[in-house]
């Protein structure tokens, strides 16, 4: 069972900038994809981004390609989400998500675990 604890979350102004972490308690870390997902109030939850076991390829979501970056540390078992240039259509619930192979995923069943979510406001 891995264990994912997001952090970094908050109330940001419309082109500020915010860095999500998601800690993970699996030591085999390193054998995981990683996702981040969000869900804005009232709409469905979507894939935002997505990264390989090592971090060679990754994958985002044309609402915010260019402006959020993910990355990881396998060495810390934490994935990050770099998110730059907020827009106010950026508020939401995100969610870190890890998938039991190595290789990325974009939809919600293809993940296996997920943290409890940390809140980002972008005000306008």
């Amino acid at each position: 069972q891995v264990q994912l604890v997001e952090s970094g979350g908050g109330l940001v102004q419309a082109g500020g900038s915010l860095r999500l972490s998601c800690a993970a308690s699996e030591r085999t870390f390193s054998s995981y994809a990683m996702g981040w997902f969000r869900q804005a109030p009232g709409k469905e939850r979507e894939f935002v981004a997505a990264i390989s076991w090592t971090g060679s390829n990754t994958y985002y979501a044309d609402s915010i390609k260019g402006r959020f970056t993910i990355s990881r540390s396998n060495a810390k078992s934490t994935v990050y989400l770099q998110m730059n240039s907020l827009k106010p259509e950026d508020t939401a619930v995100y969610y870190c998500a890890a998938r039991g192979v190595r290789w990325i995923g974009t939809t919600i069943p293809e993940y296996d675990y997920w943290g409890q979510g940390t809140q980002v406001t972008v005000s306008s």
